[in-house]
């Protein structure tokens, strides 16, 4: 069996990412993919980005990383964005936009957020046409095959709907859900001698008190809406404060 844990939105929350690590190992799935975002919001940018680095075979891109990197300069981008070394930031920045394999017989396709960019979202109620195109090549994004199963991240809201018998999978957020209080991933498993697969969601408990120390000692900005985020699953709009 070819068996794969899909992770996203880690969100520089090195505590749920360690336990959902520690449970793929539990499990027997030491094959890890990280489908972007692994820094922003969260207080360990550096550290959770080595461990990605240490123990995931495949990389996307996701929106944070691409602003922490250099493509934007809020507030929220420039702290991580100290944190990590100028090797750091090039590796964020040049992660690639999505992946295309074949498992037994069909084409998957890995993105972040949608197949028309990074900024773009693909929401479990957009429309049927929109869900359609994003099974579509996407050359300018790299993506040329037309995609059997698209698996992807950005929504923090695990997902599986049947789209004209396509799945599309969004594998839920480890370290900032906005579904749950708990995180969640994905293991998809893959018969060679079989045209079928199956795709399983996971969810845990973690040390939450642990991140929101971190969190409260790290002097990142926004942190009240971070520790809320983690508290409820409640997303809290982060906006600039002035004269504070």
């Amino acid at each position: 069996m070819i068996r794969l844990a899909i992770l996203a939105d880690l969100h520089a929350n090195l505590a749920a990412t360690l336990a959902v690590h520690a449970d793929a190992r539990r499990r027997g799935v030491d094959d890890l993919w990280v489908l972007g975002d692994l820094v922003g919001k969260g207080p360990r940018p550096k550290e959770v980005l080595e461990w990605t680095q240490a123990h995931a075979s495949h990389v996307i891109q996701g929106n944070w990383d691409a602003r922490v990197a250099g493509a934007t300069n809020r507030p929220q981008d420039l702290w991580p964005r100290s944190k990590l070394s100028p090797a750091q930031l090039s590796y964020l920045g040049a992660l690639p936009y999505g992946i295309e394999e074949q498992f037994s017989g069909a084409w998957w396709r890995f993105v972040h957020a949608s197949s028309r960019g990074l900024f773009h979202r693909l929401y479990p109620h957009s429309s049927l046409a929109d869900q359609i195109s994003a099974f579509e090549p996407s050359p300018a994004y790299g993506l040329t095959q037309h995609a059997d199963a698209l698996v992807y991240a950005d929504m923090h809201e695990a997902l599986l709907l049947d789209v004209e018998g396509r799945p599309l999978i969004n594998c839920g957020s480890v370290g900032n859900p906005l579904d749950s209080t708990l995180p969640c991933y994905l293991i998809l498993e893959f018969d060679p001698h079989s045209p079928s697969h199956s795709a399983t969601f996971v969810r845990l408990t973690y040390d939450r008190d642990e991140e929101i120390s971190a969190a409260e000692n790290s002097g990142m900005p926004f942190i009240k809406e971070y520790v809320t985020e983690l508290l409820t699953g409640a997303f809290q709009k982060r906006r600039a404060r002035t004269g504070e």
